[in-house]
């Protein structure tokens, strides 16, 4: 039986956008296989981590009938890399393997039998669907992302917490040293819902979701998340355990503000980061009126100053940071102006955008 039948660009793109979870090694080698479902001439291609699971469909030609069968996704997906995108392939089932061809090339591959595919069993009581365009969610996860923690023992931090309430979605990150909170209208009210969405979720969503016009669809369960777009359908589960009230974290009634080029401190930053001990990565900002100076140094004596003219008349602040929290935080950001509020130089600091309540990034300071 000829399983699908179509140009090499259209099938590899159906298999990468469902690949990212496969693992190359896992305790279950099925789990290293793309599940294919033929149902007259519609191909599902489903593949599973055990805890996250993405599938989608496609008119891929071949024979009409039914058919299941699972084959190695990341094989599948090397060989036809090296074919011409516009090449014809195919899928034939043949007993236990599925051969794939295209032009003179020819490819045996064994299969292991559907039946032992484990799905993610699908949690029966999701809340209600709500939606919002695919680019605003990816807006989102971009202005956040960068501060989840990564294989921290507090798990709740591997992931980023989204609230829906009212007609609000925000989304909050934190590693324990800086905090980004970034939220967006819906066009529908929602009941209040709070969920843990996992790191590999939140990465594989950036990878998946597009600038295109389409909403994304989402509902939440007590255990699980499923996301619906382009004609595919995600689940997760999710991360168990109380997030930080990042309410508290953010500061409130800062006496000292300074708004500035974001593209101007970001590039000081990056030339002053070069001179930073690998280890601490500190840099020093010296804050007075008119001027904002930013210096580094490291073990081999080496140091770094840069000055920016600003518009400013509050106190005198030295304080110090990672630098490469600073850096995370200006570089996903795309608007030009970026506004800084400080209480101190022992407190911790607030990077918002100049008349927009949509983001807000706290970072603490570091003794230099």
């Amino acid at each position: 039986m000829i399983v699908l039948k179509a140009t090499q660009d259209k099938v590899l793109s159906v298999l990468q956008s469902v690949a990212g979870i496969v693992e190359r090694r896992h305790t279950l080698p099925i789990l290293a296989n793309v599940l294919l479902r033929k149902v007259g001439t519609s191909i599902q291609f489903t593949t599973s981590d055990l805890e996250i699971q993405i599938r989608t469909t496609a008119e891929l030609g071949g024979d009409t009938g039914n058919f299941t069968t699972t084959v190695g996704a990341r094989k599948l997906i090397d060989i036809l890399r090296t074919m011409p995108a516009d090449q014809t392939v195919s899928l034939e089932s043949s007993q236990s393997k599925i051969i794939l061809k295209g032009g003179k090339s020819k490819f045996t591959l064994q299969t292991m039998q559907a039946e032992d595919f484990p799905l993610v069993q699908e949690s029966a009581n999701f809340g209600p669907v709500f939606s919002v365009p695919q680019k605003t969610l990816k807006d989102l996860l971009g202005q956040v992302a960068f501060a989840m923690a990564v294989h921290d023992i507090r798990y709740y931090l591997n992931g980023i917490l989204f609230v829906a309430e009212g007609k609000q979605l925000s989304l909050v990150a934190t590693d324990g040293h800086r905090l980004a909170f970034a939220s967006a209208t819906l066009d529908v009210e929602v009941p209040k819902q709070e969920v843990i969405l996992p790191r590999k979720t939140v990465i594989e969503l950036q990878r998946l979701l597009s600038d295109a016009d389409g909403a994304i669809e989402m509902q939440f369960a007590n255990n699980q998340a499923k996301f619906s777009f382009e004609g595919m359908e995600f689940v997760t589960k999710l991360v168990e355990g109380k997030f930080p009230d990042y309410n508290r974290v953010i500061p409130k009634n800062h006496k000292n503000m300074i708004t500035l080029g974001r593209a101007a401190l970001l590039s000081t930053l990056q030339r002053t980061a070069i001179l930073t001990s690998d280890k601490f990565k500190g840099v020093r900002l010296n804050i007075d009126p008119g001027s904002l100076r930013v210096a580094s140094n490291n073990a081999e004596q080496e140091e770094a100053v840069d000055e920016l003219d600003i518009d400013y008349g509050g106190d005198s602040i030295e304080i110090g940071f990672n630098v490469t929290y600073l850096i995370d935080a200006l570089a996903n950001m795309s608007q030009d102006m970026v506004s800084i509020e400080l209480s101190d130089g022992n407190s911790s600091a607030l990077f918002t955008i100049p008349d927009n309540a949509t983001f807000k990034y706290v970072v603490m300071p570091m003794r230099i």
